[in-house]
């Protein structure tokens, strides 16, 4: 498996052959990100968590918007580091996750077409594992040795 830090540190979070120009547009990452982030301030779960973290909404949309052009068109404007930002989140659990993921999926299904929405899918499911996996894998919890104080 490729090492992606290298393309990460340049802003390119996808190297797949569905990213790059062609699979959506500026103007559809604008819309869905707009339109996802006003379900999440609205949702009784999901709210107070980003309401009580997000401070400037305009500067958060913008950099989605950068993240999601990364991801999908591979523009390398995104220069955040998404999983420190989610490693301060204590109150976060994974239940959050797939209420995060079921309203990213309801939106883009509404805002995209059919193969388009399904892209976005597949790549913010993956970006919400690999932050769950980093915030709340626990090798010692998962392997027996380890969690019995052994090597």
């Amino acid at each position: 498996m490729k090492d992606n830090r290298e393309d990460q540190a340049q802003g390119i979070w996808c190297r797949e052959a569905d990213a790059g120009p062609g699979a959506t547009s500026e103007a559809e990452i604008r819309t869905l990100v707009h339109a996802f982030y006003s379900r999440i301030r609205e949702d009784a779960e999901l709210g107070p968590i980003f309401n009580g973290e997000i401070g400037d909404w305009d500067t958060h949309l913008a950099k989605m918007c950068d993240f999601w052009s990364s991801v999908m068109l591979t523009t390398g404007r995104y220069k955040g580091q998404p999983m420190r930002a989610h490693l301060k989140l204590k109150q976060v659990t994974p239940k959050h996750f797939d209420r995060w993921l079921t309203l990213f999926r309801q939106t883009a299904e509404e805002v995209c077409a059919p193969e388009t929405a399904e892209r976005f899918i597949e790549k913010a499911a993956r970006i919400a594992e690999s932050l769950q996996l980093d915030m709340f894998f626990k090798p010692a919890q998962a392997d027996p040795a380890r969690r019995a104080g052994c090597c």
